[in-house]
This record gives structure tokens, sequence and C-alpha cells, in this order.
């Protein structure tokens, strides 16, 4: 009998296995169990306790050996759990196995992720993405009548599509999948259309990239007043948003594009990356990238080092179908400007002595939220901008006033003259601007 599923009250205990042979492993297993907690928060749980057991590799028939299910079937019970959640995803056959030998509702981090970008999407582009990671998902685990999914009851792994899709059979699901991912083509289309645009106008673009929760939408807000949700949790925002930047300098007003983009994690799904990939190409089609790094973060090395990985998967995937320059180079090497945020959390000074990024062009340490040295973010991106416009004294003749006006909209002119045979110029100017034609 189908029923609709009710919001519950979740506690539960985080499983993970330690597959690394290093005897320093267990510090790095700690972190991501820390951020699981943080995730299972995020989505409405109560974690009551924690297991980590140290293996060769996962068990393929069930993650965890015999002798800890049965240790954590008696953590189970002495804690009221009402199911755990592993720090992997699971295979359709570990998770019907782990959840018929301890009787009680098995997650996995995917489900997890998958069910805060149910809760957290707001467009209408985000709530397509999100079914079809979750469908897709969803529909490998599916067995015969779906009974393994039909122990999910209701709070985590519910929301979203909701149980009366799974309980459907493949063909039905496949069916929606198919209809999601004409949608998100339509979409997809569109987007491009706003990006050519972008490019017609030539106003360079700034992809904002970091960890989840390291202050990019507070960065946004503080830079163009965008006025984006921007909230002390995982996911908080997951639709890309884009703001002209305007700033200031002694030859003038200089303007750019920033795109906020949806967080990286550890571990983030495959079907995530898959299903929000036109959004996360976003950085692809930047012509330069933002890092923010939470510079209060006792793991912020690893949280870079797993942007960066997200990153050079993005940039690389795209291959010869990349954007590229006028002189035939792949644009998918990007300048970065790595901004430590939240440095007003640093008690002590020598603590920012640490705050580098080889990476990076430039490294800032800023507050968004304090508006602390927010001043040095257009200077670091006049001084890239800069780096890849040639200086050139030339005299415009007042036939060629579109070119001037050209100049003055996507370079910087410096000192102007308005002579007989037209206007001598002092400026820096993109390099495909044809000043010689």
């Amino acid at each position: 009998m189908l029923h609709e599923n009710k919001e519950e009250k979740e506690y539960v205990i985080l499983v993970a296995v330690d597959t690394d042979s290093d005897d320093d492993s267990i510090s790095g297993v700690q972190a991501s169990l820390d951020e699981l907690e943080e995730l299972a928060e995020t989505a409405g749980a109560e974690v009551v306790g924690r297991m980590v057991q140290k293996l060769p590799s996962f068990n393929s028939s069930t993650y965890i050996g015999s002798g800890k299910i049965e240790e954590l079937a008696y953590m189970i019970l002495d804690r009221g759990a009402t199911g755990i959640i592993t720090d992997d995803e699971l295979s359709p056959a570990q998770m019907y196995n782990l959840g018929k030998a301890l009787d009680t509702k098995v997650m996995d981090r995917t489900m997890v992720i998958l069910d805060i970008f149910a809760a957290h999407a707001r467009t209408a582009e985000g709530k397509l993405q999100v079914e079809l990671a979750q469908l897709q998902y969803r529909l490998s685990r599916l067995t015969g009548k779906g009974i393994s999914m039909s122990r999910l009851g209701g709070g985590i792994g519910t929301r979203g599509p909701g149980e009366k899709k799974l309980e459907q059979d493949r063909r039905v699901i496949r069916n929606r999948v198919a209809q999601l991912r004409r949608e998100l083509t339509d979409v997809v289309a569109h987007r491009e259309l706003t990006r050519k645009g972008r490019e017609s106008g030539s106003v360079p673009v700034f992809a904002i990239v970091g960890y989840t929760n390291v202050g990019k939408s507070t960065l946004l807000n503080a830079l163009t007043g965008a006025d984006i949700l921007a909230e002390n949790k995982l996911f908080a925002t997951l639709d890309t948003t884009t703001r002209a930047y305007e700033y200031s300098r002694a030859t003038g007003k200089q303007k750019v594009l920033l795109t906020d983009t949806v967080g990286f994690i550890r571990k983030l799904p495959h079907n995530l990356i898959d299903a929000f990939r036109s959004t996360l190409e976003e950085v692809c089609y930047a012509d330069y990238i933002i890092h923010v790094v939470d510079a209060s973060s006792e793991n912020r090395r690893g949280e870079m080092k797993v942007v960066y990985e997200t990153l050079d998967m993005l940039l690389s995937g795209r291959g010869s179908s990349g954007r590229r320059n006028d002189d035939g180079n792949d644009n998918s090497v990007k300048k970065i400007i790595t901004i430590y945020n939240k440095i007003d959390k640093l008690t002590n000074p020598d603590d920012r002595l640490g705050l580098l990024d080889k990476r990076a062009s430039q490294v800032l340490q800023v507050s968004a939220k304090k508006r602390i040295h927010l001043e040095d973010i257009s200077e670091a991106i006049d001084s890239l901008l800069r780096e890849d416009r040639e200086y050139v004294e030339t005299t415009i003749s007042y036939k060629d006033m579109s070119l001037l006006a050209e100049i003055k909209s996507r370079g910087e002119i410096l000192e102007e003259k308005y002579q007989e045979d037209g206007v001598w110029i002092k400026a820096y100017i993109p390099r495909q601007i044809n000043i010689y034609h």
C-alpha cells in the first residue's frame, strides 16, 4: 500500500571504513566523519554515535565486517538510533544486506547529500537537477518490487521525488529520467544563449568557487549587494547567480561579472556532478577563477585539495570543446585569485602566515562578513586584467569611433587627447581587439 512520507526525527550512528595503511589516516577519516555529521545535522538528523573499522578494503557484501555489524547492532539499541549513515556510497547489495543484518534504516553519504539538495533547491532548474540525480541514484537500487527502498519510511532520503515514484517499475522511472534530461537540455540551451550574450559584451567573467560554506555567497553579497541567501550551513545555496561588480579606479570605472557556483565537497556524488554539469560548467566558461577558502577551517588544506581536484576534473573534462581564446590556446588553464575569507575568526596573528596557495596568481586575506580588506579584491582583479591586456599608444581616427567605444568598454584608457587626425590614446586593451585593421 502506498502512502505519503511523514517527516521524522532521525537519530543516527555514523559508520566509516578506514582503508588507508597509514597509521595517521584515522585523523583523515575523523575529519570526513566531522563533515558527515554536519551533513546529517543539515538534513535534520541528530548524531548519537560513531564507528570506524580499519580494513584493507570495503566488505563487498556488507561494507563492514561481521564482528563490527554485531557491535553496531548493540550500539543502535544502546543509543536509541533509528538508522545509520555510512561515509561512503553503498552498492545496492551492501545497503540491502546491512539493513537486513541490523534491522534498521541504512543511508549512505550520497543519500544525505541528495536529500539536502532536494530541500534547498529553489529554482526550476535546481529542482530538475536534483530530481534527476535522485532518480538516477535510486533507480540502481530498486530490487524486485522495491522492497529494499520500502524500508526508508520518512525522514532523510525521502524528499524530492518521493516513495510513490520509488515503488513504480524501472521503465516508468527511466521515462521520467529521459523527460528530465530533455527539460534540462532546454535549460542548457537558454544558458548557452546567456553565455554568448556575455561574450558578445566582452565583460570579463570571474567564477567564484570553493568548498561548501566558506562564504562565497556572503562575498558576492558584500561586493555587489546581490542579497543572496547566506547561511552558516552546508549547501545553503545551490543555484548559480551572476551579478555585475563595478569598482572605481584612477582611470575610470571597471565592470566585471561575478558568478557564484554550488559549493564543492568530499566525495561529491557522481550523479550530482552529472545532473549539475551545466551549472558547474560555468567555471569552464569563466575567464578567471576566484577561489574562496575558509581561513578559520582546521582542514582548509584538505578542502582546497578537494576544490582543485574538482576544478581539474571539470576543466580537463571539456577537452578540445572548451572555450578558446582567439589565439587558439586552450582556456582550460585559468588564472586564480585565492581569497582566504573569515580572517576575523583568527585570534592568533601567526595563523595568517600560513595562508598561501602556489596555484594562485594572487592570494588575499579578507572577511566578507566584517568587510575587512574588500578593497584588495578590486586591485587583484585589476592586476589580472592588466596582465592579459596590451599597452598601446596610438591614434584612433574619427571614422573609427566605434573602435574607441569598444576600447573604453573592454579596456582601460590611461590618457586621451583629441587631435586633428583623431583621438590619441594611451591605454591597456584586450589582446583580442585589433586596432591595426
